[in-house]
């Protein structure tokens, strides 16, 4: 089983590309609650209409819960050397309250950008599947 569930706050706004006709959203963002002296940073990927739903309504300093895949990431610099990084492909996010202005780029509320790309509104509201779209994922911290 490959699955990560974390919660934590942007640290800079979501950047929105396109590769091979798919769109790809990258974020990173900083653990929430984390004791530690030194933060972690996560980079997060979401794709297609849940990546355009992201870099919509997320902004630096919104709170965000996720859920994805651990994924292993290596390359060769300009300059020759191997370089490697760890990333989570997103499934689920939940657009928590709070973090910042307006909470969102647009404006809006809380919400949940899930498979699809669907924004059920603000936070407590009703998914399609029936659960709250803030949910037990808002709980959630890391686990691998």
């Amino acid at each position: 089983m490959n699955t990560v569930m974390l919660i934590g706050t942007l640290t800079r706004d979501p950047e929105l590309k396109e590769r091979e006709k798919t769109k790809i959203c990258d974020m990173r963002l900083v653990e929430a609650g984390s004791r530690r002296e030194t933060p972690l940073y996560i980079d997060v990927s979401t794709f297609g209409r849940q990546a355009e739903v992201c870099s919509q309504y997320l902004s630096k300093g919104r709170q965000v819960a996720i859920s994805g895949q651990l994924r292993f990431r290596e390359w060769e610099s300009d300059d020759g050397n191997k370089r490697s990084m760890h990333t989570i492909a997103a499934e689920h996010i939940d657009f928590l309250t709070g973090g910042g202005v307006g909470g969102g780029k647009k404006g809006g509320g809380g919400g949940r950008g899930g498979k699809g790309g669907r924004a059920n509104g603000a936070r407590g509201g009703r998914s399609r599947e029936g659960r709250s779209s803030a949910g037990s994922s808002s709980g959630a911290k890391a686990a691998s």
